[in-house]
């Protein structure tokens, strides 16, 4: 009995050995090629932050306040707050249109688009929006405006000329992000219940054409890299980034990322793409001939969802609570 009972301590002894050599000799996990500029004390309550919209007319940074009604517009070329709009009810996206001179606001909780003037910080219009508001794109050759209705399934089309809602468009499933595609013409958007990408037909206000997403589990973040043609796919049900050639319309890698990926941001001059997640886990990876490769990933904050590139490489991060307070984190890359 006491040969047998040593005998199993010994296997014991030279499993945790083995496990702890595996462990050893596996790469540690790389931190973020970013380095810290300032932490910007924002206005407002410790509530949710969410969608960021640059215009590189102006500079400035337009940022969706959730918890507290707001936008808040900040000049990216001084580094001060210029301003806040209040009274945009549980406002979900944003987003700068510098043809027009306009941002245009998802305000969830009117289900409705508010149309502000970029010049006065004035909300001029209110459209109705859906069931549930979210995330929009801007098709510039038709002056067209699509809104992805969450909860209600659906892209609704706004004729940015009248501020008028032209059309909804049933997708078969819960909407993620719309995204637009200036080579083709056609909005894109993650219909994330379905676990599809579709492509919609401005002119007809149809869907053209849907395509499978293996390896994702509810697609909810988009970016359209249309030089590359490439789209860049983040499924918040399993955590993975999704590479998809636009050209021939599948899956070309599958990448990690940290817990529920939200919001992405791509830095063209310097090629480099960061995903936030409502984890906090910003990842970041650096584009080359039309892969992806890892830079980094690391927690950044509690709710660091939301990410922003500015037109000199300078990254955002709205934090909703820092030591008790809402802040503007401002960083800068480096080399990994």
């Amino acid at each position: 009995m006491i040969a047998i009972r040593r005998r199993g301590l010994n296997i014991l002894f030279l499993l945790l050995l083995g496990a702890s050599s595996c462990l050893a000799h596996q790469p540690p996990r790389p931190g973020l090629p970013l380095r810290l500029i300032r932490d910007i004390p924002l206005p407002g309550r410790i509530t949710r932050f969410d969608y960021e919209s640059y215009d590189p007319r102006t500079g400035l940074l337009f940022i969706s306040h959730l918890g507290d009604s707001a936008v808040l517009v900040f000049n990216t070329r001084t580094q001060t707050l210029r301003g806040v709009i209040h009274g945009v009810s549980r406002v979900h996206g944003v987003l700068a249109v510098p043809q027009l001179g306009r941002v245009y606001a998802s305000a969830t909780g009117q289900n409705e688009i508010d149309v502000i003037d970029e010049r006065t910080l004035k909300i001029t219009a209110r459209i109705p929006g859906g069931v549930y508001p979210d995330g929009m794109a801007y098709d510039p050759r038709l002056g067209l405006l699509f809104v992805s209705d969450e909860a209600g399934g659906t892209d609704t089309v706004i004729d940015t000329r009248t501020n008028r809602r032209i059309a909804t468009i049933p997708l078969g499933g819960q909407a993620g992000n719309t995204q637009y595609d200036p080579v083709t013409g056609r909005m894109f958007v993650d219909v994330q219940t379905r676990n599809r990408l579709k492509a919609l037909d401005p002119r007809t206000l149809r869907i053209a054409a849907s395509y499978p997403l293996p390896g994702c589990r509810h697609d909810h973040g988009l970016y359209i890299d249309a030089p590359a043609r490439l789209a860049f796919v983040a499924c918040d049900g399993n955590a993975r980034l999704l590479t998809f050639d636009l050209n021939r319309h599948r899956v070309l890698a599958i990448h990690r990322l940290g817990r529920d990926p939200d919001v992405l941001s791509f830095d063209v001059p310097r090629q480099r793409l960061y995903v936030a997640s409502e984890s906090g886990v910003i990842t970041a990876f650096a584009l080359r001939h039309r892969a992806l490769r890892l830079l980094g990933r690391a927690h950044l904050a509690y709710e660091a969802h939301s990410v922003a590139v500015d037109g000199r490489g300078r990254v955002y991060f709205p934090l909703q609570n820092l030591r008790g307070k809402p802040v503007l984190r401002v960083m800068r890359p480096v080399k990994p």
